[in-house]
């Protein structure tokens, strides 16, 4: 019989609105600050890291594999191999699956999965006029033929091409897409600023009783690295219903009803989780906070209800952990839009709200796209240990109208 896949430790940088306190770090600068931490933490030899794997949705083009660059700065062998994966914002999750995968089939023993994000550090690309230009000039064998080169330009081939939230498919953005599931879902604006009020202040509550900050480490910020951030800086602990009420639609401006308040803000940061076969944690002493029992992927076509994966993905991953979702003792769902919740939610039968996001989601506490999915993970298996809970469902959409749905289980 395999191992179970025991879940040992995780750990996550503070995450931070893009533009703020990491406006001046990279994505992999993140990671291995996280990856690091994870390591003393769990007082592991680096030598047991058999493979590490990264999720991260906008690379950099000097660095694509970021999770090699995390391995070799993060203090693991040079010997630890490490790839990047990229299903959107369940990055981390397919993550966490291939390391799971890995230990199954008998690949590896102990391993590290996890992400990171930048969104204040995005690739910005010159646009398809210059860029043709370049390139005939780097060919050119004289001045006068790199300088005819761009004598065709225009102003509009000077304008930055910079990465669009967006679907490549159907060119409609996530919001626009949220809007659209809360008009054809009947899913009122009560409903979602209710999801999200309920997001900032239970992620408020679980600051102060020490169960978020548990799961944090410190990250020093340049230019002195004398500074280091400690909390998230996301969460609005003096919101109320009424204020969120009072905010104007964002996507739809005469008719909608998704706001910047009911919907996660672009964010920085980075999160991991150590993994180990049962066995292997069995010999080295480790008490697992909880074992991954199954996990499944699935897509709907994003023209239609683009974050609606879950409602395909959650009863695939039930079915192979032979359990139904009234089982669930805790749910955390990945809060892209409070109306992609309330919607899924509404698909799915519903889940008592006393069960889910019972720590705040990524309303309140952020989205870095690459690294949420072991956010998730790591407070459902913090969480359940501590309510001695049995089972737990983890549940993500992603762009391009996919879903992941992982259960745990103790």
């Amino acid at each position: 019989m395999p191992d179970r896949v025991a879940v040992i430790a995780g750990c996550r940088t503070p995450f931070a609105r893009a533009g703020s306190h990491y406006r001046e770090l990279t994505a992999i600068e993140l990671g291995k600050a996280c990856v690091r931490e994870l390591v003393e933490r769990a007082e592991i030899d680096p030598a047991w890291v058999e493979t590490l794997v990264m999720g991260q949705v906008v690379s950099a083009p000097q660095a694509p594999n970021l999770a090699r660059e995390v391995a070799l700065g993060a203090g693991l062998p040079p010997g630890t191999p490490a790839h990047t994966v990229n299903r959107a914002c369940a990055s981390a999750s397919q993550a966490i699956a291939d390391v799971a995968s890995a230990i199954l089939l008998g690949h590896a023993s102990c391993g590290i999965a996890g992400g990171a994000e930048s969104l204040s550090d995005p690739p910005i690309l010159l646009g398809r006029g210059l860029r043709a230009a370049l390139f005939e000039a780097s060919r050119a064998r004289s001045l006068p033929a790199r300088l005819k080169a761009f004598s065709g330009l225009r102003p509009r081939d000077l304008r930055p091409d910079a990465p669009a939230i967006a679907e490549p498919s159907t060119g409609v953005t996530m919001g626009q897409s949220a809007e659209r599931m809360a008009k054809e879902n009947g899913i009122s604006r009560q409903e979602q600023d209710e999801i999200a009020w309920r997001s900032h202040a239970r992620a408020a509550a679980a600051f102060d009783d020490g169960r978020i900050p548990s799961e944090l480490c410190g990250v020093f910020v340049p230019p002195g690295y004398e500074t280091v951030v400690t909390a998230d800086n996301l969460v609005r602990r003096d919101t109320t219903p009424e204020a969120l009420a009072a905010l104007p639609p964002a996507f739809d401006k005469a008719y909608g009803s998704v706001t910047a308040g009911n919907s996660s803000p672009l964010t920085d940061g980075a999160a991991a989780l150590l993994l180990m076969a049962e066995s292997r944690a069995r010999d080295l002493g480790y008490e697992p906070l909880a074992f991954i029992r199954s996990w499944a992927v699935a897509a709907v076509d994003p023209g239609g209800q683009l974050l609606m994966g879950p409602v395909l993905a959650v009863p695939k991953a039930l079915e192979r952990a032979g359990a139904t979702l009234a089982e669930m003792d805790l749910v955390e769902m990945h809060e892209a839009f409070a109306a992609q919740v309330a919607s899924n939610l509404k698909a799915l039968g519903g889940v008592d709200p006393e069960r889910l996001n019972v720590m705040g989601g990524s309303i309140a506490i952020g989205h870095p796209f690459g690294a949420t999915g072991a956010r998730l993970v790591t407070t459902l298996a913090n969480e359940m240990r501590r309510r001695e809970t049995r089972r737990g469902l983890v549940s993500v959409c992603a762009q391009g109208g996919m879903g992941f749905a992982m259960v745990l289980e103790r």
